[in-house]
């Protein structure tokens, strides 16, 4: 890895947190500079904007999302104790240990939903490869004969998502974990209803 490429990964690295927690046009250069103590000439020299930081930033968060989950679902045999997995990885991000701010990919999306068409996009590209996984997940549940034949996996995996993030939002809007435990539950329960 060149200095350079150390340098781009050291500047994503301490401003991926930042751009979770404030978002795109709450992040600042003032803050970017901070976060990594480098100056602005420094920054500009191996970002071309602050566009490029942040949706570097949001792969970043987005990369560590998923490594999380794939390494725990590759400890899960079945479909359904895969699809759990997402109810305990996300339950991390409420709780803040592993990510400062909560989930990239619904912080991008609010973020940007109408402000910054790139990182919509690149919010839109992960949940729906998100969706393709919890698909994938559930039709080979269907094949292991574990979910029900006339599940529509389409349908499933937009619940699962639509629970999960929906869950974080108004845990983190009314600042209790408890309606984020309650969501949770239920998500359970539907997971396990698959069956």
């Amino acid at each position: 890895m060149t200095k350079a490429e150390k340098t781009r990964n050291f500047i994503v690295e301490k401003t991926a947190p930042i751009f979770n927690m404030k978002g795109y046009a709450g992040t600042s250069l003032n803050d970017i500079t901070a976060a990594t103590g480098l100056t602005k000439g420094s920054i500009y020299g191996n970002f071309a904007n602050k566009d490029e930081v942040a949706l570097a930033a949001f792969d970043y968060n987005l990369n560590n999302n998923v490594s999380r989950i794939e390494a725990a679902m590759s400890a899960q045999a079945t479909a359904k104790g895969k699809l759990l997995v997402y109810v305990s990885i996300y339950q991390n991000f409420i709780v803040g240990t592993i990510s400062k701010g909560g989930c990239p990919i619904l912080n991008t999306a609010t973020d940007a939903d109408d402000t910054h068409p790139a990182l919509r996009e690149k919010a839109l590209k992960a949940v729906l490869s998100w969706k393709k996984r919890i698909i994938k997940l559930v039709e080979e549940g269907i094949a292991n004969k574990e979910i029900k034949a006339d599940s529509n996996p389409e349908q499933i995996a937009l619940t699962v998502i639509a629970m999960i993030e929906g869950g974080i939002m108004i845990s983190r809007l009314t600042n209790k974990l408890a309606h984020w435990d309650l969501i949770m539950d239920s998500l359970k329960k539907y997971i396990n209803s698959l069956g």
